[in-house]
């Protein structure tokens, strides 16, 4: 019998997978958080330490990934980053109830977050590595099944909750699972580039920490990743508030609306990123996120106000993939080692933006209008240093002139 032929497009549909189970890792523990309160007696301080885990061991693997991974080799990473996250989402409904909960929860977490973060740190340079013409467009596809993957994780754990209630969650956990434990099998077989660079080189990172470029392209994805979810780990307690509804319809006109919006303009990008310049739809953006917060922040319509959640997820979406492909092109040996620090970058923006908005609108006594104000301040950031991007590289041009 003839084996199957994969091809680089069988290599991209993977990386889009990979894209979903990136999504499965970071928004479905976040809906059991409540049941886990009410079943398991877990203290609310206990519960955002279980979060903000996540986030933090993602944090460390993109450190140590960005100094391991050109040696171990693109597929054995990514399988081993698959099978991580398939064994800790079953492990989450394991190890509770079979020893102490919350310790339980966060082994889960942990060898989950690895998987994670190893995704985080591959699968851009896997993409950028096939050989495809638009590349920009890629990228930005890519990341909108981030998007698709996020919805997908609300609304059909919603509908499973609604089938077989609360309490079988541990079987839905076993289902998630199961996606990335086929992308195992995926990634065994499809052809995989590495990126051509010299990341092998002893002094391959002064080179890139001594470049003036990969220090603004380093802030740009922290106010991308904090201009993201500053919003995003927020609209659902503000649509709550907002229109006086239930936590789930919250869920799903907040989080879920935004995921769409970010989702959609991500595919657009896709399909047009070769009619504009990049930096200049990242400024026109910035531009339309800054206005997004601020209706959000002060409009007296509730309706309305959600309207700028969803254009606040459109503004966002180009920032991270778009961020990733200027890298790409201003800094083409910057290799693994420059997606790995920054997707560092991105998630510490992911952890900077939420806790803004949660700081300045408990010192406000609770109004989310003070915090959405207060996180103006990133997408600002975005357009002065795209600003400072593009003056430096004019001046690079005249020189090599």
């Amino acid at each position: 019998m003839q084996r199957r032929a994969y091809t680089f497009s069988h290599t991209i549909k993977a990386s889009y997978v990979a894209s979903i189970s990136q999504a499965i890792v970071n928004n479905f523990l976040p809906l059991l958080l409540v049941t886990f309160q009410r079943d398991f007696g877990i203290r609310l301080e206990q519960l955002a330490l279980l979060v903000g885990f996540n986030f933090v061991v993602q944090l460390l693997v993109d450190f140590i990934a960005s100094l391991t991974v050109d040696r171990i080799g693109y597929r054995p990473a990514i399988v081993a980053a698959h099978v991580f996250t398939s064994l800790g989402l079953l492990l989450l409904g394991i190890l509770p109830g079979r020893m102490d909960t919350f310790q339980g929860l966060m082994i889960a977490v942990a060898i989950y977050a690895i998987g994670g973060g190893i995704v985080e740190v591959l699968v851009s340079p896997i993409v950028e590595a096939c050989p495809t013409e638009n590349k920009a467009g890629a990228m930005s596809l890519l990341h909108s099944f981030y998007c698709w993957g996020h919805m997908g994780v609300v609304l059909l754990s919603t509908a499973y909750f609604l089938l077989f209630g609360v309490a079988s969650w541990r079987w839905l956990a076993a289902l998630w699972a199961l996606v990335p434990a086929v992308n195992v099998y995926l990634f065994l077989h499809v052809p995989i580039n590495t990126l051509p660079s010299a990341d092998m080189a002893p002094g391959r990172y002064k080179r890139l920490l001594s470049s003036p470029v990969f220090w603004l392209l380093f802030i740009l994805m922290i106010c991308s990743g904090a201009s993201e979810q500053g919003m995003a780990q927020w609209a659902s307690a503000f649509a709550e508030m907002g229109l006086k509804v239930s936590k789930a319809v919250g869920d799903v006109l907040g989080p879920t609306f935004f995921a769409l919006m970010m989702g959609i303009a991500r595919a657009l990008h896709a399909k047009w990123s070769d009619r504009f310049n990049v930096q200049t739809a990242m400024i026109a953006s910035s531009m339309l996120c800054i206005a997004a917060y601020l209706v959000a922040a002060f409009s007296p319509n509730a309706l309305v106000a959600l309207l700028a959640v969803g254009a606040c997820g459109f503004s966002v979406g180009l920032f991270w993939p778009g961020t990733f492909s200027l890298a790409a092109v201003d800094l083409p040996t910057g290799g693994t080692a420059m997606y790995a620090l920054l997707a560092l970058a991105g998630d510490l923006g992911c952890s900077a933006g939420p806790s803004l908005v949660g700081l300045v609108s408990s010192r406000a006594g609770g109004n989310l209008s003070y915090g959405f104000l207060a996180s103006i301040v990133f997408p600002v950031a975005m357009i002065v240093f795209i600003r400072v991007l593009d003056r430096r590289k004019k001046q690079e041009d005249i020189r090599a002139a």
